[in-house]
Order: structure tokens, then C-alpha cells, then sequence
């Protein structure tokens, strides 16, 4: 009886210019993939269908994708092979064969000392906010009608003439949220290009985990220390709004 070509699972592969490894940076946390370098080409394998087509896989710069079929390498949906399985390749896990660096830049407009150029993209997952940036302005009369009881669970800090308050559930007032990933705080709707980046950014900038690091879109963030931050209450707000004489 034949076999039913539907039921067999599909092995892709893929390669591109040694030149373009750096852009990797995006799929290195998918440890179910294999790399291999040959010459000025780097081999990859191990891909699932769904990461085949995947925003991450398209968006690599002269990036070939091929289906392994009986040691013959297809491009999709090609009937004719374009070329056979390349053999006697070491094979490594993408996780841990990748060295990912970020090179200095002078984009940070905060001020901060520590600068590294790192892009944000719209994330295709939700997480929960669980802090909310506000203008003090905005919210200074706000702040006396908020129940006790959420007060008592939020921290806050004052930056410029705005409010970070940190804790949930969040005070309903106007703002910017964020949630959190590995001690930074990302803008609600957004992620690292290179989610990796997340872990090794604190590793280099916050090991100890005394900051949180508040991100923009645009790739620049803030270092806030954690002790800055106080409990909130209304009559500490009171007490900052006086101090700093906002109008």
C-alpha cells in the first residue's frame, strides 16, 4: 500500500550568506533549530511548518527555505530540486552556536551613560500591563478619588513632570502602559526585534536587578533605580505636587 504523502512530516532547510548571520538574531530562541557554517554559508535545519512561515523567517535578508525530500533540497512548492543535501556538516543548536552582540550608539536621548542600539516591533502576543506612565498634570486631581485599596498595592517615582506608577491592578488614569520582561519595562503592544537581547541586556547593564530599565518604541530607555520608587498614597502625592510646584 503506498504511502499518503500527507501524513509524512515535512523537514525544511535553509541558508544564506554568512554575511547575514547577525540577522539570526531573531530566530536563535527557537532551540529546536540546527546550524551549520560551510565556506560563506550558513545551514539551518530542524524548522517546524508553522516557523517555516513565520513573520521571523520572512522578514531575513537572502534567506532560501527548502523542503528535504529524499536527500533532494526543494524550493517551496517547486517540482524540480535545486540542489542535493549537503553532507558532513556539524550540526549545533542555534541557541547556543549564536553569539549575538549590540554594538554602542548614541541614540538614547534620556541622558544615560549606558547606550546600546536596540530596535522594538510590534509584539504578536499579550501580557498584562503592570505599570502606567502618566503626566502629573493630567491626573493631579484625579488621584485624591482613587480607592485605598488600589493605592496600597502600587509603588511610584517621579520622572520630568510625569508619574511611573508600578503595580496591579493599574489606577484607571490616563497614560502610557507598559508591561514587564526579565526587569524591563516595554511599552504595551511592543517587544525586543530580538527577544534573546532581553536577558543579555541585563546581564551587561542590570545584573545585580537594582533598575528597571523603562523602554521607548524608538529603542532608547531610561534606567530608574528600583529604590527610587515609594508607596503611593495620596498624601505623598500631595507632598511631590507641592515640592514641585507643578502647574
Amino acid at each position: 500500500m503506498a504511502e499518503d504523502p500527507s501524513n509524512c512530516i515535512k523537514e525544511f532547510w535553509a541558508e544564506l550568506p554568512r554575511a547575514d548571520e547577525d540577522f539570526l538574531g531573531a530566530v536563535r530562541d527557537w532551540k529546536n533549530v540546527q546550524i551549520a557554517i560551510d565556506d560563506e554559508t550558513v545551514w539551518l535545519k530542524g524548522f517546524t511548518e508553522e516557523q517555516a512561515v513565520s513573520a521571523e523567517i520572512q522578514q531575513l535578508p537572502n534567506f532560501m527555505l527548502y523542503e528535504l525530500r529524499e536527500g533532494l533540497l526543494f524550493k517551496k512548492e517547486a517540482l524540480v530540486p535545486s540542489k542535493k543535501m549537503r553532507t558532513a556538516l556539524l550540526w549545533s543548536p542555534i541557541d547556543k552556536a549564536l553569539r549575538l552582540t549590540f554594538p554602542a550608539s548614541n541614540n538614547n536621548y534620556f541622558g544615560i551613560t549606558e547606550k546600546v542600539e536596540v530596535r522594538l516591533k510590534q509584539g504578536d502576543e499579550e501580557h498584562p500591563a503592570v505599570a502606567l506612565l502618566s503626566s502629573i498634570t493630567e491626573i493631579k486631581d484625579s488621584i485624591p478619588a482613587q480607592p485605598n485599596f488600589k493605592l496600597d498595592k502600587i509603588e511610584w517615582t517621579v520622572i520630568g513632570d510625569k508619574a511611573l506608577f508600578l503595580g496591579t491592578p493599574l489606577l484607571s488614569l490616563p497614560g502610557k502602559t507598559y508591561w514587564t520582561r526579565d526587569g524591563h519595562l516595554l511599552p504595551a503592544g511592543f517587544d525586543f526585534e530580538f527577544k534573546n537581547l532581553s536577558s543579555l541586556l541585563q546581564q551587561q547593564y542590570n545584573k545585580d536587578l537594582e533598575k528597571w530599565m523603562l523602554w521607548n518604541e524608538n529603542g532608547t530607555y531610561l534606567s530608574i533605580k528600583k529604590e527610587d520608587f515609594r508607596k503611593m498614597s495620596v498624601s505623598s502625592f500631595r507632598l511631590t505636587e507641592k515640592t514641585k510646584e507643578w502647574i
